[in-house]
């Protein structure tokens, strides 16, 4: 997800954080190198991305900046008691990780800074701490908490730009659920788009969404269950074990050879749920910048 996002990682939870970030680099660079073939404009706009642009606002339980870092794209990190000194501008993609525990008066300043054309990005616990309360009536926890699972995920909206390269035919990631993620139950269904989902997650826990957004004043916001960079997977098929380097050959990527250095070792399991998930908040970024260029 890590996120409780595209299972990324590894067989075992004992693998060590530099074999995670290898399986991020990989991922990125197949990303970005797909980003620049299928869309050029998209792949400028990551590219011209700033530190200013974004914002992140650091917490114990997530940390999707380590995705960000993987694609070398700039931010200002933050941590989560320094929140409140943070002067948001609506030109800016603030990314509040997991539990995201902020006060009343914050939680005001989100919803401000949304309602004036920012973009905010949240994972799992934040759907209480932060979605409540700032954008009540959209969607809730349902109070059915998972235990420590994987589950097979599927697009829903093919067509959405913030989902362009994320998953192609014959791709299999898998998504990881922190024990104790807060399923995502959407209450004006109107207003909220599903962009992904898994029906195993829908039949086990209750609610099927595994990333939404919806407009909120001028801007909009994106919520994912459980966390954005992963701890580990399950390899379901043949497919999965083998080396990382198929996956690329898949995709049609040349990698230079630090990038295939790091790839030693991985398997095709390990970067393609990463790839899938440092796509997505590519694709994010990169339509926020093409945004704020454009206005």
């Amino acid at each position: 997800m890590t996120y409780g996002g595209f299972m990324n990682i590894f067989t075992n939870d004992e693998s060590s954080t530099g074999d995670r970030m290898d399986s991020y680099k990989v991922a990125a660079s197949i990303s970005k190198g797909r980003m620049a073939r299928e869309n050029p404009l998209s792949a400028a706009a990551l590219e011209a991305v700033e530190a200013s642009d974004i914002v992140v606002v650091r917490d114990i339980y997530d940390h999707v900046e380590q995705v960000l870092e993987a694609l070398d794209v700039p931010f200002q990190a933050v941590a989560i008691e320094q929140f409140e000194q943070v002067a948001l501008q609506p030109e800016q993609l603030l990314i509040i990780n997991c539990p995201g525990c902020i006060s009343s008066r914050d939680v005001e300043k989100v919803r401000s800074f949304v309602e004036s054309g920012g973009t905010l990005f949240t994972t799992d616990w934040a759907l209480r701490n932060v979605i409540e309360p700032a954008f009540p009536g959209v969607l809730e926890y349902n109070e059915h908490a998972t235990a420590d699972d994987v589950v097979r995920i599927e697009i829903v909206d093919s067509n959405s730009p913030y989902l362009a390269g994320v998953l192609e035919t014959g791709d299999d990631p898998q998504w990881w659920l922190e024990g104790s993620s807060y399923p995502i139950r959407i209450l004006d269904s109107e207003k909220v788009k599903v962009l992904i989902k898994s029906k195993e997650l829908g039949n086990k826990y209750g609610e099927d969404p595994v990333a939404v957004v919806f407009p909120q004043g001028k801007g909009e916001v994106f919520h994912m269950i459980s966390h954005y960079y992963l701890q580990r997977t399950e390899f379901r098929s043949d497919r999965h074990h083998m080396e990382a380097s198929v996956l690329a050959a898949e995709k049609n990527i040349s990698l230079d050879d630090e990038t295939t250095a790091f790839m030693a070792g991985l398997k095709l399991g390990d970067v393609e749920s990463a790839e899938s998930s440092t796509r997505f908040i590519a694709n994010i970024v990169a339509d926020k910048k093409r945004k704020q260029s454009q206005s």
